[in-house]
């Protein structure tokens, strides 16, 4: 468990835990976990990305994100026992240390600072799934793009306040996150290209102006209130 960040100072031996724990490599489109499925294991990915969906009633998918090395997930399910509300497939080939429920939440019990972390990482999951449906209440598809691309960038080092999505993301993804049309998304991309707002390189998408971009998604709101 030392590879898994979550559990870096837990103050308690692990040793016990991890006895019961288990390791899985996976591949490329592997499912990890599905819809519906009973399982309740906790997946802490030490390699590789995986991408999360929710599935409509009428069968639509839709992405709610992506997670690689470092991060984790099924902790709702360890929690409360409920199925799987999400999806889980593998965009690359990596490895996952699977903790049982009954194992994840007697670690949590006996150690302060993971009771910390997983109640902090809920609230931070919340509030951006809150954010995250607002945004589809009162944000037109324009604005809903500006700030999914700013939610999925980082500070491009060396480039002023110039922001980067990498690697850059396929137009029909970026619509399965907004909810919308794949056909829709390039549209908006031709105007953003033709204001200079974003450039393609090599390898990634290049947000040149985001301050435009987070005053139009502030204005919009404003608007909207």
């Amino acid at each position: 468990m030392v590879r898994v960040p979550f559990f870096k100072d837990a103050g308690i031996d692990l040793t016990p835990f991890e006895q019961r724990c288990h390791w899985r490599k996976f591949d490329v489109d592997e499912i990890l976990v599905d819809f519906e499925d009973t399982s309740t294991d906790v997946f802490f990915i030490v390699g590789g990305d995986v991408r999360i969906l929710i599935r409509t009633q009428a069968g639509k998918e839709i992405i709610l994100g992506e997670m690689r090395g470092g991060q984790f997930f099924g902790e709702l399910a360890a929690i409360d026992g409920v199925g799987r509300s999400a999806n889980v497939t593998a965009l690359t080939r990596g490895e996952a240390c699977i903790v049982p429920a009954h194992v994840f939440r007697e670690m949590i019990y006996a150690a302060p600072p993971l009771a910390e972390r997983i109640m902090r990482l809920l609230a931070g999951r919340v509030r951006e799934l809150n954010a995250r449906l607002m945004e589809h209440s009162v944000l037109d598809l324009r604005h809903r793009l500006y700030s999914e691309l700013l939610r999925l960038s980082l500070p491009r080092a060396g480039h002023g306040n110039e922001r980067v999505v990498t690697p850059p993301p396929y137009h029909h993804v970026l619509a399965a996150r907004i909810g919308c049309r794949r056909e829709q998304v390039t549209r908006e991309f031709t105007t953003m290209s033709q204001e200079g707002l974003v450039e393609r390189t090599r390898g990634a998408l290049v947000l040149k102006s985001p301050h435009i971009l987070e005053a139009r998604v502030a204005e919009a709101l404003r608007e909207d209130a």
